[in-house]
């Protein structure tokens, strides 16, 4: 067996003292190093920005306002036509779910000889899949009536409009 399986790098004092001291003054270096690069480069980092007041404000923003009409406003009463395009177009223009074809005589025929009333209160309160209104709450009830004679006529009646 040789002597130099035992022997140490550190031969004098002065290295034990080199060693030690690096020994702790390396790591908690190093460990302020990783801690301003964290600091600093963190403001650089993508997405930063959506952290600004600014970008936050904006997420925060409403997304609709609500506006009051006047109640005593008069309001224009919309005609057959008008409605027809804005309600019941979507459906009655397609047949949708059984619903009768815009113009078709022979879909409307049927309907139209239960009369204009009928067909009326059939409207205003919704019939087999028919929401009431055409599923637009707002309209007046002349409003609906007034679509009933433009489709009722379209397709052969002879109502007149309220």
């Amino acid at each position: 067996m040789s002597s130099d399986q035992h022997t140490s790098v550190i031969k004098t004092p002065r290295q034990l003292i080199v060693v030690v001291t690096l020994a702790f003054v390396v790591p908690i270096i190093a460990i302020l190093l990783l801690v301003k690069f964290v600091v600093v480069s963190g403001n650089d980092a993508a997405g930063t920005a959506a952290m600004t007041p600014e970008a936050t404000a904006e997420r925060l923003r409403p997304v609709a306002a609500v506006a009051f009409a006047e109640s005593g406003a008069a309001r224009t009463l919309l005609t057959g036509d008008a409605v027809y395009n804005a309600s019941c177009q979507m459906c009655h223009g397609a047949g949708v779910a059984g619903s009768p074809k815009f113009g078709d005589a022979g879909q409307w025929s049927p309907r139209i000889k239960q009369g204009f009333d009928t067909l009326v209160k059939h409207a205003l309160e919704g019939y087999k899949t028919m929401p009431a209104k055409g599923g637009n709450a707002d309209l007046d009830p002349t409003e609906v009536a007034r679509a009933v004679v433009f489709m009722g006529n379209k397709a052969g009646a002879k109502f007149k409009e309220p």
